[in-house]
């Protein structure tokens, strides 16, 4: 269901430079799987056009493009159109003329003075290599961007890749002002672009596809020296640290405690109680809880995790994620960096993530079309640790059971997608544990029209019929009967439904409204794109299905169905989106802080170090300004987070990121 790829296409950039005349074809891959092309033809006079487009299990852009461009190599002239990513469609242009730069699309309009470079909305991610041409003419590296913002290059390694006898020098430039990290492009000694690639996707010159690896390994040293420093920096170790006066969210029994004082001593809790029983050691740090409110670290339960994550997820007071599907090599990285101190980020706890092959196929390397490679994949995900087996849409509906054995033969976990041509109830009876998305819930009353849920017709079915649905039909009474004697856990992923059934072009997101104001400018132009197109009555319809999910999740909660709180959206922020969709379901903030506590522990059976506050558990916690029990808006205002004992203060972590405190 996820892949941040509308942000991707937001902090893309454009200015034709080091271009020849001719074509230039470039492949997109996700995962290493070829997935569409972007092909860049350059006319005799510099005009550029653009064929952009990629498959991403049935959804992704289709765009068309032209570009003009001045001296500077900032554009005087875009035209883009085709559809976006939900299949919306796009028409987004840009004039120049007597000093003034004109723009307009789906999602904003505007004018100024013609001394930035315009970023567009939905160009390919090409553009940000004549970007970098245009920041390194500017004199003192950096230039203005339109709609607004500054962009800054520096330049990172150089390398030599080969191929089929051929061998081209690249540079890595690292683009900053674009979104919350640096954006690392590969130029070639012509200042061509070459590639920009990441372990999850890769935009690549055609016929160096074998080069992305190479790439990503390369980037992964510049990464990890940033995470390192940063590290050192932000990261305080006291010995003894005593958090005094405060409101202390009781996980366990979703109460609170007023006037706590909580010893940590390393990385362990080692007393908990009133003020007036508990008395610090002498040479303790003090930090004054007073008027604040201190719970466990926060747990989000459905991510994709990358290096720019942990960040996010520390400053945002998130201690802990479960991580539903994600290269293999990538997050044995980042486990071993962020257990050790060596970078900044939560607790990982990987699911292995497998699917079957097909047109429609998740974004992996891991697929499984027999038993035997079923088997081989969960051999090889439990021998490295994992605890969970998540499981896709394109999977054959008759290795759901044998895989359910399997994963429960080796003490783990079974959840997912209901894979293509089976229901929810069917997936539960076959040995599934959990469900992944509020979607499926209701399309487990919707077989006789789902259609092909490995394609988008799993939320265009839900957003067109979920506000009429019956939520006390006798059918759903017994589905709810099942998931409890089952004791099946569902993990709703209301945010990520909140932007496609309700987010429209041009207006800012409901998701993104409490948070705009501090984002990098080039990434609040992210939370106007819009979600699924809903014209004329669909407006309204798509928008009364998605309180249709809430009452959904309302009525699971009254039921005993153990829920978990995931995002599978922009780590850190959303998860504080995720908790207030909860609450407005009419689920209490206190219940809704156990989830992302010490439920959310026990469901990765991890409870008996994390999740509460109580001596001997790990030292996770976040200290918040002000009360969530009352405002559950109150979780944003993070001061600090401790993570195994170390503490970091989450403005300074913010700001790191581009973010506002």
């Amino acid at each position: 269901m996820r892949f941040h790829i509308a942000l991707s296409i937001l902090v893309s950039a454009g200015a034709a430079m080091g271009q020849t005349a001719g074509a230039e074809t470039y492949s997109f891959l996700f995962s290493g799987n070829a997935a569409g092309k972007v092909v860049q033809t350059v006319a005799a006079d510099g005009t550029v056009e653009i064929q952009y487009s990629f498959n991403d299990r049935g959804r992704g852009p289709e765009i068309r493009g032209r570009y003009r461009f001045d001296q500077r190599g900032f554009p005087t002239f875009v035209e883009l159109t085709g559809k976006d990513y939900f299949k919306a469609p796009v028409d987004e242009r840009l004039t120049v003329s007597d000093g003034e730069a004109r723009w307009k699309s789906t999602t904003e309009q505007g004018s100024a003075a013609a001394s930035g470079f315009y970023v567009s909305s939905g160009g390919p991610p090409v553009e940000e290599g004549w970007l970098v041409n245009a920041i390194r003419k500017s004199p003192n590296g950096a230039i203005k961007l339109l709609p607004g913002g500054e962009a800054r290059v520096e330049k990172g390694v150089q390398t030599n890749v080969s191929h089929a006898g051929r061998t081209v020098a690249l540079t890595q430039y690292l683009v900053t002002g674009l979104g919350f990290v640096p954006d690392s492009v590969w130029m070639d000694s012509d200042n061509r672009f070459f590639a920009s690639v990441s372990s999850w996707s890769a935009v690549i010159r055609e016929g160096w596809e074998s080069s992305a690896d190479e790439l990503v390994k390369l980037q992964d040293q510049v990464e990890d020296k940033r995470y390192r420093e940063l590290a050192q920096r932000l990261g305080r170790h006291p010995k003894s640290l005593a958090i005094r006066h405060v409101r202390l969210f009781d996980s366990v029994t979703a109460t609170v405690k007023e006037g706590q004082t909580v010893i940590l001593a390393g990385d362990r809790i080692q007393t908990v109680g009133p003020d007036a029983e508990v008395t610090p050691a002498a040479g303790a740090e003090i930090i004054d809880g007073a008027g604040q409110t201190l719970l466990p670290g926060l747990w989000d339960m459905h991510v994709h995790t990358q290096p720019s994550s942990g960040l996010l997820n520390i400053a945002s007071g998130v201690t802990s994620v479960r991580d539903m599907a994600n290269d293999i090599d990538l997050i044995a990285r980042l486990r071993k960096q962020y257990d050790s101190g060596e970078a900044i980020g939560p607790r990982i706890f990987p699911c292995g993530f497998i699917d079957g092959r097909g047109p429609f196929q998740g974004p992996t390397k891991i697929f499984a079309d027999t038993e035997a490679e079923a088997r081989g994949a969960i051999d090889r995900y439990a021998a490295l640790g994992y605890r969970q087996i998540k499981v896709y849409s394109s999977l054959k509906t008759e290795l759901v059971a044998p895989i359910a054995a399997m994963a429960h033969a080796h003490g783990m976990r079974l959840s997912g997608h209901v894979p293509n041509g089976m229901t929810a109830e069917q997936f539960i009876r076959s040995g599934a544990d959990e469900l992944q998305h509020m979607n499926f819930v209701f399309l487990n009353f919707m077989a006789d029209k789902a259609g092909d849920t490995r394609t988008p017709a799993r939320f265009m079915m839900v957003a067109e019929n979920a506000a009429s649905f019956d939520l006390q039909s006798p059918a759903v009474e017994a589905f709810i009967r099942l998931m409890r004697d089952r004791h099946t856990v569902v993990d709703p992923t209301l945010g990520a439904f909140e932007g496609m059934f309700t987010d429209r072009p041009g207006r800012v997101s409901d998701s993104w409204q409490p948070v705009i104001s501090r984002l990098p400018v080039q990434v609040q132009r992210g939370a106007k794109a819009g979600g699924l197109a809903a014209p004329g009555p669909k407006d309204q319809l798509y928008k009364d299905s998605f309180a249709a999910l809430l009452r959904m999740t309302k009525r699971l909660y009254d039921a005993g169905i153990p829920l978990v709180a995931g995002t599978d959206s922009v780590e850190g922020l959303m998860l504080h989106r995720e908790l207030e969709l909860w609450v407005k379901a009419g689920i209490p903030a206190g219940k809704v802080l156990q989830v992302a506590t010490i439920g959310a522990a026990r469901v990765a059976k991890a409870d008996s170090d994390l999740g509460s506050i109580e001596p001997g558990k790990k030292a996770d916690l976040v200290l918040i300004s002000g009360d969530p029990m009352a405002n559950i808006g109150d979780i944003r205002h993070c001061r600090i987070v401790i993570k195994d004992g170390v503490q970091y203060d989450s403005a300074a972590l913010y700001i790191t990121l581009g973010i506002a405190p």
